[in-house]
């Protein structure tokens, strides 16, 4: 309970940070990002009725994400894409699930319009998830 609390209180700085860490790639092993993702997911579940205000910030942090990583052409091995890809993948369900399926229907629009397959895989990924 104090928890949630606790990241509602702080919601919008924290914001500021997980958005600010989502944007900037961290060198080959992505630490900052993945543990970013992880404290998103953890702000997610904790800070639930608070979430859909923030649905389009957030969702765009997490698309630009999953392009950035997608498309980036430097020294990040395979295996540390695809964590952040699934990390992202999983903010993305979460956010779905405490709107009321809200991202299902803002991503319909990415999804008909995107052509790499890696992106398409997590937004369907997210648009089958119930």
């Amino acid at each position: 309970g104090s928890l949630g609390i606790l990241i509602a209180r702080h919601l919008k700085r924290l914001e500021r940070v997980i958005l600010g860490y989502l944007e900037v790639p961290d060198g080959p092993e992505e630490e900052a990002r993945l543990g970013i993702l992880e404290t998103l997911q953890c702000t997610i579940e904790h800070a639930w009725p608070r979430m859909p205000c923030r649905l389009p910030v957030l969702l765009k942090a997490l698309l630009k994400m999953l392009w950035d990583v997608h498309t980036d052409q430097g020294s990040t091995p395979e295996p540390v894409k695809a964590a952040l890809l699934q990390g992202a993948t999983e903010c993305l369900i979460l956010l779905d699930r405490c709107s009321e399926g809200q991202v299902k229907v803002l991503l319909e629009g990415v999804y008909s319009s995107c052509e790499e397959n890696r992106v398409r895989e997590c937004i369907r990924k997210v648009r089958e998830n119930t």
